[in-house]
């Protein structure tokens, strides 16, 4: 698989970019963008959306409109996106005009879950034992080694959503009818000890850099913390990355990817997902590295080659979700106590100027660093339990 679209040369500063998709993503990519001295055009429908806050231009309009996605065109040097499931037309139909990273193929993989783990397969790299359920039938065959197990929808799953945990045929059968019979996976449930993520940047040219790998840990299937760098041997890191980056050359991925691993309790790893943009473990990026990863999809996107991924100091990035703004469960809303956050100068606080918090809604996160991964982990902690639920893996 290849990508047909290429840059006859750097777009300098001063040209404009483009992102489809208006979420905390686009925002933080407009924020690295425009430091190096970009204008960049949101196109979403959102008129609140925080990327389209603070863009130099919002288009608000849906992903499939015609003259929008010309208008974005006529104006942008290059387009990218700020997440996975942004129609495969919409793509396609902009790559007919300016180079798109990354490309529609490329994304279509990472989109569905079928496709997902096939093609990691192909490319040589264990996964999770699985069956594609596209029908009843699918899982009359599922014998008892297939569970327990995960059932997922193959599109349009993220944060937990469209996954029911399954123990045996008769509740897949059931979990499966209530998503309402969509192509699914059934994934055998393995023995983990952590899961990993590693972030990869590749340019048009075809030259790839990795960022740390990070050690992250979930709560009801959100990102709740990520642990950079990870506390692994140095031969799983080295292994995580090797993947990571043969999974985006096989792609012929241009853009910035981040690919998800289960480190089992038998010391193997295997792939777990993709996503085809910057990715929430990799927040920690923006603080405590040499280049973000949104700098990097920057750089990548006008053609320059990626800056530095060396890490300045150890981190824990926190996710801060909307269960911080609800103390007393089905009580009124109120700000959380971020004096307790900025009274600490090795923590920096990210909000991401959504207006509504809802529980699980990401609102922000928080980046500790400090001279040792101890003193880091410490300082998050701590910060977790006086933010109290919503911060990180706080009141789990």
């Amino acid at each position: 698989m290849s990508v047909d679209v290429t840059l006859t040369a750097p777009l300098p500063p001063g040209s404009w970019l483009g992102v489809l998709g208006g979420g905390q993503l686009g925002r933080m990519f407009c924020a690295a963008a425009q430091a190096m001295g970009y204008r960049v055009c949101v196109l979403d429908p959102d008129p609140a959306s925080p990327a389209g806050a603070v863009a130099d231009r919002h288009l608000r309009a849906g992903y499939l409109d015609a003259s929008a996605l010309d208008e974005l065109a006529a104006l942008c040097g290059a387009v990218t996106t700020e997440f996975e499931n942004v129609p495969a037309a919409a793509l396609e139909r902009l790559a007919q005009r300016r180079p798109v990273a990354p490309a529609a193929a490329c994304v279509a993989v990472a989109q569905d879950r079928i496709a997902e783990k096939t093609f990691a397969t192909g490319c040589g790299l264990p996964v999770a034992p699985w069956i594609a359920v596209r029908g009843d039938a699918d899982l009359a065959e599922a014998g008892p080694a297939c569970f327990p197990a995960i059932l997922k929808a193959a599109r349009l799953g993220y944060d937990g959503k469209g996954q029911a945990r399954v123990a045996d045929r008769e509740q897949a059968l059931a979990a499966f009818a209530a998503m309402g019979g969509v192509p699914c996976v059934l994934e055998r449930q393995l023995a983990l000890a952590l899961e990993l993520s590693v972030l990869v940047a590749r340019g048009f040219d075809g030259r790839c850099t990795v960022f740390p790998v990070a050690e992250n840990e979930h709560r009801n299937g959100i990102l709740a913390r990520s642990i950079v760098p990870a506390r692994v041997p140095e031969a799983v890191a080295a292994q995580a990355i090797e993947a990571a980056g043969r999974l985006a050359q096989a792609l012929g991925y241009v853009g910035v990817l981040c690919v998800e691993f289960f480190l089992l309790a038998d010391g193997s790893l295997v792939v777990n997902e993709m996503a085809p943009r910057p990715h929430n473990s990799g927040h920690w990026s923006i603080d405590a590295c040499v280049s973000s990863q949104f700098e990097q999809q920057a750089r990548v996107l006008a053609g320059w080659p990626a800056g530095g991924t060396r890490q300045l100091a150890p981190a824990v990035m926190l996710n801060l979700l909307g269960d911080l703004w609800f103390p007393q469960p089905g009580g009124p809303a109120r700000e959380p106590d971020w004096a307790r956050v900025l009274a600490q100068p090795e923590a920096k606080l990210h909000l991401y100027g959504k207006h509504e918090p809802r529980p699980g809604r990401k609102m922000g996160h928080i980046t500790v660093m400090a001279d040792t991964a101890e003193a880091a982990w410490s300082l998050a902690l701590r910060l977790e339990r006086e933010l109290g639920p919503g911060a990180g893996a706080a009141g789990h």
